[in-house]
């Protein structure tokens, strides 16, 4: 796919910034317009994009390269290859990293988290989109369900092939976010997932694939709705998942390592002691059918929080159902 670098001139309200530090100390002083400018249509939504990285900002050597690829895009790229985008919002861009997403840490989450509540507090932006990689993007959304507080939409879009694929699948994507983004429709249903024609809840959606197109699923809860000729269609009227709790990180700086032990037959018991060591401050503990574990792996895990009070909490690796909290020796 050729990048339309030649429709540059005429993208008036792109505001690009560049980033600077990523150390904690620096949480809200981290990017700096570089050039603001007026939105071209005053009767379109106003929409900003925060960019990431990912295969939506990647190209391969050949147009049927689908792995291997290297990340590198900006975000003013993403914008120049759908120029139709200029017909339906007027656009701020910055790009917060530029990474895979397996790259993703806790600093860049954090200052997505910081830069979305701050841009949304403005009267003037109608919602937000996050550019993403696919690997962890369900995680960030999940993190920014949990700690964006807003009733303006909040869409994490990525994609499944590369810029330079035969029918990529990143534009169109990216275009169906930005008019979800900018749409009334889009009000009071939290952050969303947008791939392949679905929108997802955050708070459900997680990828089901490695390679293909229709990756991303909530298949107990189902999808919120549909993309129909580029207009978004939405299957339930706007409510919130029973649970969801938004933690308020206006002042928060860093967040506590939390261990995951998946588990698998004959698992090594000496993990618990191993990641508490290494400084987790709390386990979750990925159990095989309900959130079960070997009487071994049960007896280590009891006799660490005994000894240290290190919350461990019971989850199931099968990624969807209940699972079943055990009590044990006072371990809940």
């Amino acid at each position: 796919m050729k990048l339309c670098t030649q429709l540059l001139p005429i993208l008036t309200p792109l505001v690009l910034a560049s980033p600077i530090d990523l150390s904690r100390s620096t949480l809200h002083k981290i990017f700096i317009r570089q050039d603001i400018q007026t939105p071209i249509n005053a009767s379109l939504p106003n929409v900003t994009i925060f960019a990431t990285g990912g295969t939506i900002a990647s190209q391969g050597t050949t147009n049927t390269q689908t792995t291997g690829y290297s990340i590198g895009l900006g975000v003013q790229q993403l914008v120049d290859a759908v120029p139709d985008l200029l017909n339906i919002s007027n656009i701020v861009g910055y790009q917060v990293s530029n990474v895979g997403s397996g790259s993703i840490n806790e600093t860049i989450s954090l200052n997505l988290a910081h830069m979305i509540n701050e841009e949304l507090a403005k009267e003037e932006i109608a919602g937000v989109v996050v550019t993403h990689g696919t690997d962890t993007l369900e995680e960030t959304a999940f993190f920014l369900e949990s700690t964006v507080n807003s009733s303006k939409p909040v869409i994490v879009v990525g994609a499944m092939r590369p810029a330079t694929a035969l029918s990529a699948d990143g534009p169109l994507n990216l275009f169906q976010a930005v008019t979800l983004a900018g749409s009334p429709a889009g009000r009071d249903r939290g952050t969303m997932i947008v791939l392949n024609d679905r929108i997802g809840s955050a708070f459900y959606t997680t990828k089901n694939n490695a390679n293909t197109l229709d990756t991303f699923f909530s298949t107990e809860a189902g999808q919120l709705g549909v993309f129909i000729n580029q207009v978004p269609f939405f299957f339930f009227a706007p409510s919130s998942p029973v649970g969801r709790v938004v933690f308020d990180v206006s002042n928060t700086t860093d967040l506590a390592q939390v261990d995951i032990l998946y588990s698998h037959q004959d698992i090594d018991p000496a993990l618990f002691n191993a990641s508490y060591t290494a400084g987790a401050k709390s386990i979750v503990y990925a159990g095989v059918g309900a959130g079960g574990m070997s009487d071994k792996a049960n007896l280590a895990a009891v006799e660490l929080y005994n000894a240290t009070g290190v919350p461990i909490v019971a989850s199931n690796r099968k990624g969807e159902g209940f699972t079943t909290a055990w009590v044990d020796d006072g371990m809940e």
